[in-house]
């Protein structure tokens, strides 16, 4: 597993394919923040607080992190490395958990610049450092598991897909689902009693409790379950292409 992580490792950032990634994410995340005249631009809400950066980053991450994960399975498979893979004396465990890693810590690696802004925001305040560090750091750890979610998700995509394309729609389709789509199916209350359940079944109600601080145990466990489900599908898919 090691050495397939340092192989991936070195295919994101040996190719500058991660720093561009990284930059593109910072320079957007900046732009909404501070420049656009929009309902996330920091001086326009006109408190100390990184929330609007909280709810913009997941929609960024749909289209990202997909991006990352689409050369996963798809790439070998296109290329025809895939088969060259099963030849060599790996599990197909170790596979995925190291190209599933690969693409987590490009993924974290893209929040780092926006220490910057928590920085930025934490001098502006009035008075200086009148910050909810607490929300703060409890979002970040939100994102860092929200980022493993969505990797995940872009493995599954990508074991089930032939080429890369392929890959990146499903992934994002399969991301914005999860996220976004199911929530808005339970919002609209068309099944009763069953709304709670179909809402605890999307990314966003779990996610949500970090926003506000809390780091909940069925938070974590709900996004463990759903990374393990997608590695175990992801695991299945390419035995079968064995």
């Amino acid at each position: 597993m090691i050495a397939i992580l340092k192989k991936e490792l070195w295919s994101y950032f040996g190719n500058w394919s991660a720093w561009i990634i990284i930059a593109a994410f910072s320079l957007i995340t900046t732009l909404f923040l501070f420049f656009f005249d929009n309902d996330s631009n920091i001086f326009e809400i006109g408190m100390a607080s990184l929330q609007s950066y909280f709810v913009l980053v997941p929609w960024l991450l749909m289209f990202i992190i997909p991006a990352l994960s689409m050369k996963t399975f798809a790439e070998e498979q296109q290329t025809g490395t895939l088969n060259w893979l099963f030849s060599q004396p790996l599990k197909i465990s170790d596979l995925v958990f190291g190209k599933f890693f690969s693409v987590w810590i490009v993924g974290i690696l893209c929040l780092i610049p926006s220490l910057i802004y928590l920085y930025t925001v934490y001098v502006l305040g009035v008075p200086a450092g009148n910050i909810d560090l607490g929300m703060t750091f409890g979002s970040y750890i939100g994102l860092i598991i929200l980022i493993a979610a969505f990797s995940g998700v872009g493995i599954l995509a990508s074991s089930l897909s032939q080429n890369q394309i392929m890959a990146y729609l499903l992934g994002v389709f399969m991301c914005f689902i999860m996220y976004f789509g199911i929530e808005q199916l339970a919002s609209y209350k068309l099944l009763g009693g069953a709304d709670f359940i179909l809402q605890n079944i999307g990314f966003y109600q779990h996610f949500l409790g970090f926003t506000r601080g809390l780091i909940d145990f069925k938070d974590v466990a709900y996004f463990v379950l759903i990374i393990g489900i997608a590695l175990v599908l992801s695991n299945h898919f390419i035995n079968k292409k064995k």
